[in-house]
């Protein structure tokens, strides 16, 4: 446009067009000025802001002028990491009607032209070289994203990342639970034993299975201290606040859960028939991570101190008493137990995804966890009808007002059942019934069985019962063939001996 100066923008695609074969005039068609001044450009091909005396001048009024030195300057070097968004707010409120939203963006320039040439110093990230063998780094990232499903339901998870420092060889698991000792001890342990090597640090944030096991004023401390202590490994933490101290671990986070989601994808599907199918795709996806790594980590191997002769406890311990209802209580969950154990004095082994019931020194039960309901939500019970079947039977009348009756479905079709026979039989008569072929699969094992001969009895809208079922599901009773054993003849030992008398006698 006649009258204004050119721009650099303007020069440089004048000056691409040339590159391109374009005609002089042509180009400085495209670039918005005159032949006459692209004549000049190639007599003089400089940029505009490198001509001697060159200045840039202000097209409009300066908005914050009158409280950029007096206000604003005054609230950065006060807060120096408040956003423009802040700073504007904080104007508008003090000068209604004078600032528009559409100085936004100005502002921010001069913020951050402010921060580069008078703002404070700023903390600088020092890369560290990490000798083979040396660190080992562990951290939970939440793997949300990754929108993964058992059996078609949602399955919120964490994921515990294992990292090399060195080498770049990892393990990764699923944690159902939060970041717990227990989650933190039982993926390094697998870890180390897979890697098969132990190194000489092992570095984390500040979570709390971690920070807080490092004091030693805390009884909890013990825990985590003595699992370091079995594998000689230095437990080392990040300073509060500064993530970025955990790096190596940290930036793998972005890579692993990236990677993730284009191998489901690539997958077909984010469904997982149970939690170790979902394990053993990470450990797949790992695996072939890994692979690539083997040089590196063979020389991480000759450095590391070998493995102990045996594992060490990663879990937690409690200890609880089976009620008279075949219940215990574990970290504000309910689970149910066989009746024989009412009474006992259990201890329980608490892992992540499994709790291990032992009597003395006996294993009498393992049972899958799950966790503490969050804030409002309904309490949750692991109740299995396996473990109350046997007791129902002789009570089958307390099945209409348990408490537990509705985890006594253990499939939508035991439910619609029940409401059938609860509808056409008399009230005892229905509780008998239901509670007979909870017996029956329990007792049989044929609760797939069960359920799809149900599934036919009420798509003909006929009456469960009890004899038909098991004429139908239940196994026959076996035959036991009859086995006679004649007893031997002791004459067969008598002319044993006298053969071996005979030979004796030759030798």
């Amino acid at each position: 446009m006649p009258g204004m100066p050119i721009t650099d923008r303007q020069v440089r695609r004048y000056m691409e067009q040339r590159r391109l074969g374009a005609t002089q005039a042509v180009a400085a068609a495209k670039a918005g000025f005159s032949e006459r001044t692209a004549r000049r450009l190639d007599g003089n091909p400089v940029l505009p802001s490198q001509r001697a005396g060159f200045r840039r001048k202000r097209t409009r009024a300066d908005p914050f002028a009158g409280v950029w030195a007096e206000e604003i300057v005054p609230l950065l070097r006060a807060v120096p990491h408040l956003r423009g968004t802040t700073v504007l707010e904080t104007l508008q409120r003090q000068h209604p009607g004078r600032f528009a939203d559409g100085v936004l963006r100005s502002l921010q320039r001069r913020i951050a032209h402010w921060r580069a040439t008078e703002g404070p110093e700023q903390e600088l990230i020092f890369r560290q070289e990490h000798p083979p063998g040396e660190q080992a780094l562990s951290d939970f990232t939440d793997a949300s994203s990754l929108a993964v499903t058992i059996d078609g339901t949602p399955f919120p998870h964490l994921l515990y990342h294992f990292w090399l420092a060195f080498s770049g060889w990892q393990y990764v698991k699923a944690i159902q639970g939060g970041e717990s000792f227990t989650a933190l001890t039982e993926g390094l342990q697998e870890a180390l034993w897979q890697l098969g090597g132990v190194p000489s640090t092992h570095r984390t944030d500040r979570l709390s299975a971690a920070y807080r096991n490092l004091r030693q004023d805390d009884d909890a401390a013990a825990g985590y201290r003595a699992f370091c202590d079995h594998y000689g490994l230095q437990p080392t933490r990040n300073n509060p606040g500064v993530s970025h101290e955990n790096g190596s671990v940290e930036a793998a986070h972005g890579h692993l859960k990236t990677g993730l989601r284009e191998a489901l994808e690539l997958r077909g599907g984010r469904d997982f028939a149970d939690v170790a199918a979902y394990q053993a795709f990470l450990a797949e996806f790992v695996r072939t991570k890994n692979a690539r790594r083997r040089a590196a980590l063979q020389l991480e191997l000759t450095t590391m101190r070998p493995l102990p002769r045996f594992r060490t406890t990663d879990f937690s311990l409690a200890t609880v008493t089976v009620t008279r209802s075949g219940t215990i209580s574990i970290r504000g969950v309910l689970y149910t137990v066989p009746s024989r154990l009412v009474g006992c004095r259990l201890k329980v082994h608490i892992y992540d995804d499994r709790l291990s019931c032992w009597l003395g020194t006996t294993q009498v039960q393992e049972l899958p966890r799950r966790h503490r309901p969050r804030r409002g939500e309904k309490r949750v019970r692991v109740v299995d009808y396996r473990h109350l079947a046997g007791a129902l039977i002789r009570k089958p009348q307390a099945f209409r007002r348990s408490v537990f009756r509705d985890e006594l479905f253990p499939r939508p079709v035991f439910r619609r059942a029940w409401e059938v026979l609860d509808s056409r039989l008399e009230p005892r008569a229905a509780c008998r019934v239901y509670v007979g072929l909870l017996h029956l699969a329990a007792t049989h094992a044929c609760e797939a069985a069960l359920a799809d001969h149900l599934e036919g009895v009420l798509a003909r809208g006929e009456l469960p019962s009890i004899e038909v079922a098991r004429r139908v599901v239940a196994p026959p009773p076996a035959i036991v063939p009859g086995v006679v054993v004649p007893p031997p003849d002791p004459a067969v030992y008598d002319r044993l001996f006298g053969r071996t008398a005979v030979a004796g006698d030759a030798i």
